[in-house]
């Protein structure tokens, strides 16, 4: 099987980056049975599967998983975010809060809010980001702070 990449290959190392540089993504809609087939196989909750028993939920209506957010907005980051072999993901931190619902259009705006160049390891460093999932009315539905292992422009390049 042969993978056809749908993005631009990452072209960014540690020293193109700046504190405050941005990315913005494309959008993505939320369908209605990808939402139900995501939470049926990861996060079989009432409120994320059944119409009407959502109806009496915290939510008051069928809501996608957090992780189904995520997933989607992972997505377009790695799209969006054109990091030098790939984005390393080395822990992060991770809110909704604002519930996604089928329907919704996600798109995912990333800031760079640190860059720490290894001290041990002179090929690379750690950058954290600040990425907003926003919905079509520009609410925020997910903060993700990751850290990224970014590389080191080689001596050859």
């Amino acid at each position: 099987m042969t993978f056809e990449r749908p993005w631009p290959k990452g072209h960014l190392h540690l020293e193109d980056l700046s504190i405050g540089q941005r990315f913005e993504s494309r959008e993505q809609r939320m369908e209605l049975d990808e939402v139900k087939e995501f939470a049926g196989r990861y996060d079989p909750q009432f409120f994320h599967l059944d119409e009407e028993e959502a109806a009496g939920s915290l939510f008051g209506r069928l809501a996608a998983s957090g992780w189904h957010t995520a997933a989607n907005s992972m997505r377009l980051m790695v799209e969006s975010v054109p990091f030098a072999r790939g984005l390393i993901g080395a822990g992060g931190e991770i809110s909704w809060p604002k519930a996604t619902f089928p329907g919704d259009t996600l798109r995912v705006l990333s800031e760079v809010v640190e860059i720490a160049p290894s001290r041990s390891r002179p090929d690379r460093g750690m950058v954290t980001l600040k990425c907003q999932t926003l919905n079509q009315h520009g609410e925020i539905v997910q903060v993700f702070n990751p850290r990224i292992v970014v590389w080191r422009r080689p001596a050859t390049e």
